[in-house]
């Protein structure tokens, strides 16, 4: 078990099938495969009854927060999971997360047995202040970029983002229901300080421009409204 701490600039952008290859083939001299290049990322989401972290998240504040457990495919429980705290303060984004066995985080929520870490007290602080308990998982496929000799840069580019709000365990294999009907994807920008010229020119190019773009603040909203219009 060990304790990550991540603090950077991150940009969203929803662009289509032509906008990604386009893009990578223009950049292809600036970045390479991640170490992890390829993968299907599986979260489940902690919030209370009244979904309290999500609607202020939703409001915009100049901090939130959004408590995850997050693994890279389908974990059994002797698989390595992360516990993470993910805030934004004035736009600027930290994470800091813990990596446990599943089996570890099921002892942790059921029989309360504490690692003596400061991210896990931090993470026992947010669950027993907001009553924190599965709400909804998110999933989606991962490509991964870095740019090349290591200056900080990440590009991340997800694809077929569901959702679902019952069965709410990693090990379950179910990745629930599609979010677009269209073929787009969600890139992230991840900078530690700013966005380099050379991809800044081939964004604006391509007319691929930032967005606010929440996953599961987007998926709670649809699904909010398609209960209405029922």
């Amino acid at each position: 078990m060990y304790d990550n701490i991540f603090r950077r600039v991150e940009q969203k952008y929803i662009i289509n099938k032509y906008q990604m290859d386009e893009l990578l083939k223009r950049i292809d001299n600036y970045i390479e495969k991640d170490e992890y290049y390829q993968s299907k990322i599986s979260n489940i989401y902690f919030d209370n009854d009244n979904n309290d972290l999500l609607i202020e998240s939703l409001e915009k504040p100049n901090f939130k927060v959004k408590v995850r457990l997050r693994s890279y495919n389908t974990p059994t429980m002797n698989d390595y999971v992360f516990l993470e705290i993910k805030d934004k303060v004035n736009g600027i984004v930290g994470k800091r997360r813990i990596k446990l066995t599943l089996k570890e985080f099921y002892e942790y929520i059921n029989d309360h047995k504490i690692k003596n870490t400061q991210i896990m007290k931090e993470l026992d602080y947010y669950f027993k202040l907001f009553n924190l308990k599965p709400s909804i998982f998110v999933a989606y496929d991962r490509l991964s970029y870095k740019e090349k000799n290591n200056k900080g840069l990440r590009i991340t580019i997800d694809s077929n983002l569901r959702s679902r709000y019952d069965d709410l365990k990693l090990e379950s294999g179910n990745f629930g229901n599609n979010y677009f009907n269209d073929e787009l994807y969600i890139m992230e920008i991840k900078v530690l300080d700013a966005i380099p010229l050379w991809l800044v020119g081939n964004l604006s190019d391509l007319k691929i421009y930032p967005t606010s773009f929440s996953k599961v603040g987007s998926i709670y909203t649809n699904n909010k409204r398609s209960e209405v219009l029922c």
